[in-house]
């Protein structure tokens, strides 16, 4: 798995404290949930250190939340409140519908994409 250094928000400590007293575990016990020393919870809780991604899976496992819970915040995922509207209005729609501008929608994305891919190449 990708060990790499993530850059979290400045909330992901306060979402690990959160998370960690809502299951009644000590820094201790999360720790040992998952296989770490207790003075890196303490560092991650302090925001003094960031975990990996190694560590995130295992955090988020243990603590039964997603990782998009356990890194986001609600505003930073997610479609915008215009967007919502428009994907509340689909959801409504009939599946034949709803498959056509599934397939409209993944046909922009990977032309979006590949223009990124482009436009790097020529940099």
């Amino acid at each position: 798995m990708d060990t790499a250094l993530l850059l979290l928000s400045p909330m992901f400590q306060t979402r690990l404290i959160q998370y960690r007293k809502a299951q009644n575990l000590t820094q201790q016990a999360l720790a040992d949930a998952i296989g770490m020393h207790v003075n890196q919870i303490k560092r991650y809780e302090a925001g003094t250190a960031q975990p990996n991604l190694d560590a995130l899976v295992r955090l988020a496992k243990v603590l039964h939340v997603s990782l998009d819970a356990l890194v986001f915040d609600e505003s930073e995922r997610g479609p915008s409140d215009d967007m919502a509207l428009q994907f509340e209005a689909v959801s409504h729609m009939p599946e034949k519908e709803r498959s056509i501008i599934k397939a409209l929608l993944d046909g922009m994305i990977v032309k979006y994409q590949t223009q990124q891919i482009v436009g790097n190449l020529g940099r």
